[in-house]
């Protein structure tokens, strides 16, 4: 860290994992995190108890005063920010479109951590739309906050290739750790006013519209290639799923088979060793690991040892038209 940089008081606003590796990274770092901005604790778990952001969590860890408005539309939370006296606020997925007088409030405004490469995938679910839409590439714009979703200035870009076997989940934490380098990479510059702001061409702008668990629902009849991306960008969350029997049937992997059939789609075609093999409107899949009802996730490896019989062929899954 440069000297420049050192006196910045900086406040962080974010709440889950991927903001957390951004905030650990300032505090290894040396930055002085005057304060932290993060969504309220929200129920969790069976037991829906009262669970802190993973943000609060560091927070708490390093003795940092934590702040949970639920908005910023009142007139007290925003004279508490403009009393902190912040240089710069970086905000790393922190669930709330921040109004004019917070972006303003820093000295040197608000920087934004977004996990797309800009202008593409604006919006709350970046890493899950890419793979969804099956780019070869996302990566992370450190970007300039203005009053849009995901519009102000590019800073800075680092890219990130997508394997064909990434799941969002082991996406999601390739991009944390990228995230949070090219965050301490950025900030000297901006501390001295000297980066360079690229202006987004709108025109190259997708919407990365949040998930809903809907999504999950695998039509059969598409292609195998279009369900895996479906299964790997939803994993860990929301999950894919179809029914078996009439119960859902949850899966967590697949990957594109290389068998050929004419049978209907959603049928069970064959099973192996590792997988349970489904016809779909093209192509097949090969089912790698998936959840029963009432059960835990598991390899297909492990069902098919004792529940082979659920998966003898023939067998149809989901509801065909």
């Amino acid at each position: 860290m440069s000297d420049t940089a050192k006196p910045l008081r900086i406040l962080f606003a974010g709440t889950p994992d991927f903001a957390a590796s951004s905030l650990q990274a300032l505090l290894d770092a040396g930055y002085n995190v005057i304060g932290v901005y993060t969504q309220p604790d929200r129920p969790a778990g069976r037991g829906r108890k009262l669970t802190p952001s993973p943000v609060k969590k560091v927070a708490i860890e390093h003795n940092l005063p934590v702040y949970q408005p639920l908005n910023f539309k009142q007139e007290d939370d925003r004279q508490l920010l403009n009393s902190l006296e912040a240089d710069l606020m970086v905000v790393v997925a922190y669930g709330l479109l921040l109004p004019k007088a917070v972006l303003e409030a820093p000295t040197l405004g608000c920087i934004n951590v977004h996990a797309s490469l800009l202008p593409r995938w604006r919006g709350a679910a970046p890493i899950h739309r890419a793979l969804l839409a099956g780019d070869s590439e996302t990566g992370v714009t450190i970007m300039q906050m203005d009053e849009g979703l995901d519009t102000g200035a590019m800073l800075l870009k680092r890219t990130c290739p997508i394997h064909s076997t990434d799941t969002s989940g082991e996406l999601h934490d390739r991009l944390a750790e990228i995230g949070a380098q090219a965050l301490l990479e950025s900030l000297p510059s901006i501390a001295d006013r000297t980066i360079a702001h690229e202006v987004q061409d709108d025109s190259l702008a997708c919407y990365a519209h949040k998930l809903e668990k809907a999504e999950g629902l695998i039509d059969w009849h598409k292609p195998a290639s279009d369900i895996a991306r479906q299964v790997k960008g939803l994993s860990p969350w929301p999950v894919a799923f179809t029914t078996l029997n009439g119960a859902t049937l949850r899966v967590w992997y697949a990957e594109v088979g290389d068998e050929q059939t004419n049978a209907k789609p959603g049928t069970v075609i064959d099973c192996d060793k590792k997988a349970i093999i489904v016809a779909c409107g093209s192509g097949t899949v090969r089912l790698l690991k998936i959840q029963l009802p009432g059960s835990k996730a598991m390899d297909s490896s492990a069902v098919l040892n004792s529940k082979k019989a659920l998966f003898s062929q023939g067998t149809e899954l989901g509801q065909s038209e």
